[in-house]
């Protein structure tokens, strides 16, 4: 039986064509951290690379960090925001259940109608969005998305638990998606291992602390099993990152840079180690003075790479997210 649905005419292929990034005006360095908790500036930076943070002020919300990247990732491409036909907003941190967060960035940014929704993918959601975004091009549904990875972890931060106070900090990162000549963003290897979904969580749901009365809970934040996700990174995401690279039909030594989730200095390292990255390839440590900032941490970092000119456009670039789920999902990407 032949089908009567029109075939799409989408682009043969996507790219990213810009990238924009915000850091919250105030650092704060591991001293203050150090304030709340038994440790030592060493240990944090020895344990996971950090020196310092950024955290949000009552006016760096979710949307407006977002409203400021997402600006820049929209002058970097070379495109109005009335060109953008879809919005995917990657966080945890939206406080608000409904409407979408991305609606009302589409709105105050310009953009006109398009498509506008919210994903929660933790640590992973950035990339979720990246490909999510290079379907809708290729299938023809969108010309021009904007992808926003942003998170406000400050609000979800226990300042008194000594495994987690010092890893988040809060920031956005964009990038616009648009059509290709060319392959220039990848085959996405991705998933998720649900049973072990209890190692990074929120320590209590929202209808805990509404039903509890009294002061006989602590706000909701995020908790983790350092031990176990450490393993679960450096052993399983490596592996991860190398079907990405065979998924690509690229080799290690074709890299011109390595832009991991920025969970922790060690597991970078690992992973490099894993990976037999040569000396020539670009990796970014964004983490050193950003912190882990979830969805927000690969196009930071993404956009500092290109900023301080240790990657520049046209290179090939190894993408990796992974956590909370715990979810995962890899590409390789030509940069903007």
């Amino acid at each position: 039986m032949t089908s009567k649905i029109s075939p799409s005419k989408g682009s043969p292929y996507a790219r990213i064509l810009g990238v924009g990034g915000y850091r919250p005006t105030r650092v704060v360095p591991n001293e203050v951290i150090l304030e709340t908790i038994d440790s030592s500036d060493e240990w944090i930076r020895s344990r996971s690379g950090i020196a310092s943070r950024h955290w949000a002020s009552p006016d760096e919300t979710v949307a407006e960090m977002s409203l400021a990247a997402g600006g820049k990732a929209i002058a970097d491409a070379g495109i109005s925001a009335s060109d953008i036909d879809a919005v995917i907003v990657a966080t945890v941190s939206h406080f608000k259940q409904t409407p979408a967060v991305a609606t009302d960035i589409a709105h105050r940014i310009g953009a006109g109608k398009p498509a506008a929704f919210d994903i929660s993918a933790g640590c992973a959601g950035f990339t979720y969005g990246l490909t999510l975004a290079k379907g809708m091009v290729t299938d023809g549904t969108a010309e021009h998305v904007l992808v926003i990875g942003v998170e406000r972890l400050s609000d979800l931060t226990d300042l008194e638990d000594r495994a987690t106070a010092f890893l988040f900090g809060d920031g956005a990162g964009a990038v616009i998606v648009g059509p290709s000549k060319e392959p220039a963003i990848g085959p996405t290897v991705w998933g998720s291992e649900g049973d072990k979904s209890e190692t990074i969580k929120q320590t209590i749901s929202w209808d805990v602390y509404r039903d509890t009365p009294g002061e006989q809970v602590r706000f909701p934040a995020i908790t983790q099993e350092g031990q176990a996700v450490f393993r679960w990174a450096v052993y399983e995401m490596a592996k991860v990152a190398q079907e990405a690279l065979d998924a690509a039909g690229i080799t290690a030594d074709q890299l011109d840079a390595f832009i991991p989730h920025q969970a922790n200095m060690r597991i970078i390292d690992s992973m490099i180690k894993a990976l037999k990255l040569p000396e020539h390839v670009a990796v970014a440590r964004d983490i050193e003075t950003t912190g882990n900032t979830s969805a927000a941490s690969i196009p930071l970092a993404m956009e500092r790479l290109l900023a301080t000119g240790e990657a520049k456009s046209g290179d090939t670039a190894l993408v990796i997210g992974f956590g909370a789920g715990l979810v995962y999902a890899a590409t390789v990407v030509t940069l903007p």
